[in-house]
């Protein structure tokens, strides 16, 4: 009976060191990870869609209403933002970030920055083909051409297509919200 006792004890704090030793380790390395996944996930897409600006906008991102926006600033005017939204495609949800031109009130253009579609057929979403139909786009009647809008889905990539059409009408619901406080935040220089 002893032993059993003393494999408990022993059992308990190995474990209890460990789960100590993980929170620990994840407190230490989470600003590292959301630097990386910064630069390395979102930062391609948001270069991509923000192209032209000369700022920076993962310096200058702040959050409003739990959703972390990007600024693109020329000559230190605010021309466009950018942010992600998720929706569910086939494999799983497909990240895209969606900019916004604020003058205009036009999309700027979308990038994905993660999906676990089957390669070859719903990671088609990421070619320029699909992605070029969003360039311009207006802030109304975003659908695919088989529910009446003017997205044409790609072939075999129904689900991917449509997940990705619906990140981008969360962005714009989104950035009806958040349009009142945008200029407040990245005044004029």
């Amino acid at each position: 009976m002893r032993e059993i006792i003393n494999m408990i004890v022993v059992l308990s704090l190995i474990c209890a060191a460990s789960g100590t030793l993980l929170v620990n380790l994840k407190r230490a390395t989470k600003a590292k990870i959301e630097q990386q996944v910064l630069i390395n996930v979102q930062g391609p897409a948001l270069m991509t869609v923000l192209a032209g600006c000369d700022n920076d906008p993962i310096a200058e991102r702040k959050t409003v209403d739990g959703v972390t926006v990007f600024p693109a600033r020329r000559d230190g005017k605010l021309v466009g933002v950018a942010f992600e939204t998720f929706a569910a495609g086939y494999s799983g949800d497909v990240g895209v970030m969606v900019g916004f031109d604020v003058d205009k009130n036009r999309l700027i253009g979308i990038g994905i920055t993660t999906q676990t579609e089957t390669p070859g057929v719903g990671t088609r979403i990421m070619k320029p083909a699909f992605l070029k139909q969003f360039k311009g786009h207006g802030l109304d009647s975003m659908a695919l051409s088989s529910k009446n809008g003017d997205i044409d889905a790609v072939a075999g990539a129904t689900y991917s297509s449509t997940g990705a059409v619906d990140a981008v009408r969360k962005a714009l619901t989104l950035y009806k919200g958040i349009k009142p406080q945008i200029a407040d935040l990245w005044p004029a220089s």
